[in-house]
């Protein structure tokens, strides 16, 4: 009727979303196939056992790194001494004396130590810069009369540890996204199989006789 406002439609129903890339495989739909069922336990199944084995993975790791790094600590102490070494030369000259940068800077130089058997030895070593020839510092000596470094300290051993603990923190889930990645790919190419093998069938009955 003239005067009289014309009412708008109703806006449409919001449209359903998709069911999430994660949960799509367990759901009950008419497009699931048996392979989606099966890839979706086996992804299940797997994030199960990363979240069950990663906590007893890290304590293990733990455990046999520091039972390791001790042992390590122990026999570097007994068969390692520290000694004093003369210097034979002079030690170069850092470009900016007295900055932090030159204290944790070291330049191999050739020294002279007392070796196990009691004979002088010369060998090269890291010294700290602007040393000069004639000057003495302490050095550890290996059981075969070579300079090393020192025995582990705790602090190593206990890096050592973490170190171990995050790798199988790590290595765990790793390798669970690893196998679900080759499980895939093997129910894949059974899927790609499938659909040849059907195609194979179908094909005739759309292909014109000549």
């Amino acid at each position: 009727m003239p005067g009289r406002t014309a009412v708008p439609p109703p806006p449409p129903p919001p449209a359903r979303r998709p069911p999430r890339v994660l949960s799509w495989r367990l759901r009950r739909n008419p497009l699931r196939r048996r392979s989606d069922l099966v890839q979706g336990w086996i992804g299940v199944a797997l994030l199960l056992s990363a979240s069950a084995a990663t906590p007893a993975a890290v304590v293990l790791a733990a455990d046999a790194a520091h039972d390791r790094a001790t042992r390590t600590a122990r026999q570097q102490a007994q068969t390692r001494y520290e000694t004093t070494a003369t210097l034979l030369e002079n030690a170069r000259r850092h470009s900016e004396p007295g900055s932090a940068e030159a204290r944790g800077t070291r330049y191999p130089t050739r020294v002279r130590y007392t070796g196990p058997e009691g004979r002088p030895r010369t060998a090269t070593t890291d010294v700290p810069p602007s040393l000069s020839r004639g000057s003495t510092l302490r050095v550890w000596v290996g059981a075969d009369g070579q300079l090393t470094d020192p025995p582990l300290t705790p602090a190593q051993v206990r890096n050592r540890v973490r170190g171990s603990a995050v790798i199988a923190a790590l290595g765990v889930p790793a390798a669970s996204i690893a196998a679900y990645g080759v499980t895939s790919r093997i129910v894949q190419r059974r899927r790609l199989a499938a659909w040849d093998r059907a195609w194979a069938d179908t094909a005739p009955r759309w292909t014109a006789a000549p």
